[in-house]
């Protein structure tokens, strides 16, 4: 879902479409998946900040799609430190969610989301070798709870929620509806 759709949208707006962890790091990605987390989340918010600058750069020419950014970082972050069920998670209110005030912010933050029996579908029909962080996610139920409660409790700016379910046609338009809702193209 989400490689179609950034991929869709930068073709309808005439976009810039970044991808997370950068490319100019993103040759180590394996490499620190591998290492303890607080070495592994360091590369993905060091990845955040390179990225934030290729923004800058790119959005003055057109506007700029990313797959990923500060969210899931800080998602899969919070969901890592914190076992058990989501009851467990840091209260809705707590800093953890809050962008961090020296990043580069996004005007709009979408979440897609997806039933699990399609989530499975779709990770077979791909083709490719599952991450180690979708392998949890699909191992281990009340990890996935976490990491999309945790998406579901950031804010400034907040996610807006996506149900990518439905045709490729159908969240595609339902995307471009929502960046014209928000966003000044």
């Amino acid at each position: 879902g989400k490689t179609t759709v950034t991929q869709s949208v930068k073709d309808k707006l005439n976009g810039v479409l970044l991808r997370s962890p950068p490319a100019c790091i993103s040759q180590w990605r394996t490499v620190f998946d591998d290492e303890p987390t607080p070495i592994k989340r360091a590369f993905y918010a060091a990845g955040n900040y390179i990225l934030a600058s290729e923004i800058a750069k790119a959005s003055t020419q057109a506007p700029v799609i990313i797959d990923r950014y500060w969210h899931s970082t800080a998602a899969y972050t919070i969901a890592t430190e914190v076992n058990g069920k989501v009851q467990n998670l840091p209260p809705a209110d707590d800093e953890v969610y809050q962008w961090p005030e020296d990043l580069l912010k996004p005007d709009l933050v979408l979440l897609l989301t997806v039933n699990p029996e399609e989530r499975v579908r779709r990770l077979q029909c791909r083709g490719l070798e599952k991450t180690k962080e979708e392998a949890e996610l699909e191992a281990n139920s009340l990890f996935r709870q976490r990491v999309e409660e945790s998406y579901r409790r950031m804010v400034n700016p907040a996610c807006q929620e996506v149900n990518a379910s439905p045709s490729k046609e159908e969240v595609l338009e339902t995307v471009l509806q929502m960046i014209k809702k928000h966003c000044a193209l």
